[in-house]
């Protein structure tokens, strides 16, 4: 089996994409714009944050975050599309691709989860009101990592044989107080999903079926354990 076979193939996004557009005059910006990813179905794609999938997307494992003050969960990256950002589309949070090797035998991937309610409205109503020559708003100007309230989760991949896959998930509080993140672990099968719930809201992940699905190539993934704070 090709080591290969498993590795970051999964985008943090999949909203607003040409592949998901099925607009008569493509208009994938608004056709399925962010808010729209956590109630509608993806047709050909998945995404998710520190994602981990095979090469069809068959079988994909994702983090799955709240910090029990947002409305929705914190499942995919957040953006402004080219019509919303005053210098066109835009990824407004911070995450990073720490290592990998060639064969994604080990990998480490990072994200800074802010503490307090995700600026969602504030930050397409300030951008779109900013003209191009006017900078960026960006996360970091809202104020919501003064004090330092936010959570440093860290994901780490590593392979024991090509299909066997161990995962450990943390969470680093930066902040003054002392807090914790709901589950942060779920998986996805594109014929359907299964999700560890454990308090949080709930969220749709769930995809077409595809051809050959019934012959998934993992035999074991290992589960996430979760650091307390």
């Amino acid at each position: 089996m090709p080591w290969r076979r498993w590795g970051p193939y999964l985008s943090e996004r999949a909203w607003a994409t040409v592949r998901e557009d099925y607009s008569p005059f493509g208009q994938a910006w608004e056709f399925f714009p962010h808010e729209h990813a956590r109630s509608r179905v993806y047709r050909w794609n998945e995404d998710g944050l520190g994602g981990l999938c095979d090469d069809r997307q068959v079988l994909c494992f994702a983090l799955a975050l709240w910090n029990g003050r947002d409305p929705i969960l914190k499942e995919r990256i957040f953006g402004l599309t080219g019509n919303e950002g005053n210098h066109g589309e835009d990824a407004k949070e911070y995450w990073f691709y720490l290592d990998s090797t060639p064969t994604h035998s080990w990998m480490r991937w990072r994200y800074l989860y802010a503490q307090d309610a995700f600026p969602y409205a504030e930050l397409v109503s300030e951008n779109r009101r900013r003209s191009r020559k006017d900078p960026e708003f960006e996360l970091l100007d809202t104020g919501i990592f003064e004090s330092g309230r936010y959570w440093e989760i860290t994901a780490d991949y590593a392979k024991a044989a090509a299909d066997d896959i161990l995962i450990r998930i943390t969470a680093r509080n930066a902040g003054p107080d002392r807090a914790e993140p709901r589950r942060i672990r779920c998986f996805d099968r594109q014929s359907g999903a299964t999700r560890d719930q454990g308090g949080i809201p709930q969220s749709r992940r769930s995809g077409r079926r595809r051809p050959n699905d019934d012959q998934a190539p993992a035999k074991r993934i290992g589960i996430a354990r979760r650091q307390r704070l």
